[in-house]
């Protein structure tokens, strides 16, 4: 508003604020979890660098920060571009996402366990994700069909994170090869053996950790199962078709087409 607007415009300014721009803000939370995986992915190929470390740690706050600025432009909003439940769910999973490359680190350092070859591959696939959501983000304005596209993509590197944690999982608790390392000591077998039992349980949490990274990526690609499909009915009865068509942009992003919040989509094949 401008010193030169009349009153009348003054009084509409006042009443109806400008809207922010939810579209930039939702690209930028996105783009601030690719940077959070990227530095995680970083943090695993140095071998646990803390300075990698704490830039992830760094990341999430600034992540954290803006994610309460776009909660309180949601909140401040005389009306929004798309359903403002799909605008808290995006922005809040996009940040968990920062949040989990945080956690991680934190807990390789309290568990002292270094990153292997399971760990890194896991934030190679946990990034390859968050990219994907990120170029969805990018065109679902313009574009929501490509944004679908795309959301899919992360839901498959979901799947990917899934299988390697399995294998992850199989060989960290491989018997053989259990006894094949502790053969190859001199001596009584007793400590190594249960150090080699402790860093087993260690490993199997980071890794159980990363795979959850996983699922949180998916949820910002599938649909919120907490709204009930009669309160998007009434809602939808006194919208105008405008604002419903604007909202059905995220919505076709987020997995849900044309169906209620309720509704899930049919999962991708395998």
């Amino acid at each position: 508003m401008t010193d030169s607007e009349s009153g009348p415009m003054r009084l509409v300014h006042k009443v109806f604020p400008k809207t922010a721009d939810f579209y930039a803000l939702l690209r930028a939370q996105s783009g601030a979890s690719v940077q959070s995986l990227a530095l995680l992915g970083e943090f695993m190929e140095s071998d646990g660098d803390p300075d990698f470390g704490a830039r992830v740690k760094a990341n999430e706050r600034a992540a954290s920060a803006m994610r309460e600025e776009s909660m309180a432009a949601l909140n401040s909003a005389f009306s929004t571009p798309m359903d403002r439940e799909d605008l808290y769910r995006a922005i809040s999973t996009l940040q968990r996402i920062t949040t989990y490359a945080r956690t991680t680190v934190r807990e390789m350092e309290v568990l002292r366990v270094a990153p292997d070859e399971h760990t890194i591959r896991l934030a190679e696939l946990l990034h390859d994700g968050a990219v994907a959501l990120d170029q969805g983000y990018a065109v679902l304005e313009d574009d929501p069909a490509a944004g679908e596209a795309l959301a899919d993509r992360a839901r498959v590197c979901e799947r990917r994170v899934e299988k390697q944690y399995r294998r992850a999982l199989a060989r960290l608790f491989d018997p053989a090869e259990d006894v094949r390392r502790l053969e190859e000591l001199d001596g009584h077998t007793g400590p190594a053996a249960y150090a080699r039992g402790m860093d087993g349980f260690k490993r199997r949490e980071v890794y159980r950790h990363l795979s959850n990274a996983g699922d949180r990526i998916a949820r910002a690609g599938t649909p919120s199962t907490t709204s009930s499909s009669n309160s998007s009915e009434a809602a939808a009865a006194h919208t105008p078709a405008a604002y419903s068509s604007s909202s059905s942009q995220i919505r076709t992003f987020l997995g849900l087409g044309g169906r209620a919040p309720g509704a899930l989509a049919s999962p991708a094949a395998t």
